[in-house]
């Protein structure tokens, strides 16, 4: 992983308020500092929110490719699956290396919209994969640049670089594939609707279960934040950190 971790929690196990659009009130709070810089309870939950996107929108790229009638919605659960599963491989290496609990399943909220696709047919299939696709990227677009420009962590930011080209990328696709209705998707992207906590949050991981591992398609094009690259700079991080160090281990 090119260096180690020196992190000053001994595990940090996601919040209670996660999901398209909820975060923890405290968000600017610093609750770890490692050698890569500090990370706050918003660093924690972006990391958290980009591997439960993955685990819905990957199997919907998947099944949008089975039920998919357009090549342009072929094209966009292609685009689905390559660049969800380039972020998943990004947010399990540098997971561990910041000692942050990753969800194996996507929260209640994200699994209704997997129902709903999996219900769906025809054209309604084609409408409803690509206006709720855009509506829950569009979503997440203002969160990466948040975090892309107030972050102090390395990883976090290497990460977010990530995500704003992927997501960015599929917004696209989306709209690419002509059933996108702009005014509904953007009316509730901006307006979404008021869930308990519990809906937008995923499950903690069950305990002594193999991590759920997105697989890059044999044609992938999209590439992982290269760690090794960057992990072994400091990112203003705890001072004292030593490179030989063993990672803590993770909760969960």
């Amino acid at each position: 992983m090119g260096g180690a971790m020196a992190v000053t929690l001994v595990s940090l196990a996601y919040p209670s308020m996660l999901g398209i659009t909820k975060v923890t009130t405290a968000q600017d709070r610093v609750i770890a500092n490692t050698q890569w810089g500090p990370l706050t309870e918003q660093d924690r939950d972006f990391v958290v929110k980009v591997r439960a996107a993955g685990l819905w929108e990957y199997p919907v790229g998947q099944i949008g490719l089975q039920k998919g009638t357009t090549p342009a919605v072929k094209t966009a659960s292609e685009h689905l699956v390559d660049g969800h599963a380039a972020l998943d491989t990004t947010c399990r290496k540098i997971a561990p290396m910041l000692n942050i609990t990753l969800p194996d399943i996507a929260s209640p909220q994200q699994e209704g919209f997997v129902r709903q696709l999996q219900a769906d047919s025809g054209t309604k299939f084609d409408s409803d994969f690509a206006n709720i696709l855009r509506m829950t990227h569009g979503a997440i677009f203002n969160t990466i640049s948040k975090i892309r420009s107030t972050t102090k962590n390395t990883l976090v930011r290497a990460l977010a670089d990530q995500a704003n080209n992927t997501v960015l990328d599929h917004m696209t696709v989306m709209e690419k594939t002509g059933f996108v209705d702009f005014d509904q998707t953007i009316f509730q992207q901006t307006t979404p609707p008021k869930l308990p906590n519990s809906d937008l949050t995923p499950p903690p991981p069950p305990a002594g279960q193999p991590q759920v591992v997105l697989t890059p398609p044999p044609n992938a094009t999209s590439t992982p934040v290269d760690i090794n690259g960057i992990a072994g700079g400091g990112g203003g991080g705890a001072a004292g950190a030593s490179p030989g160090a063993s990672p803590a281990p993770t909760a969960g």
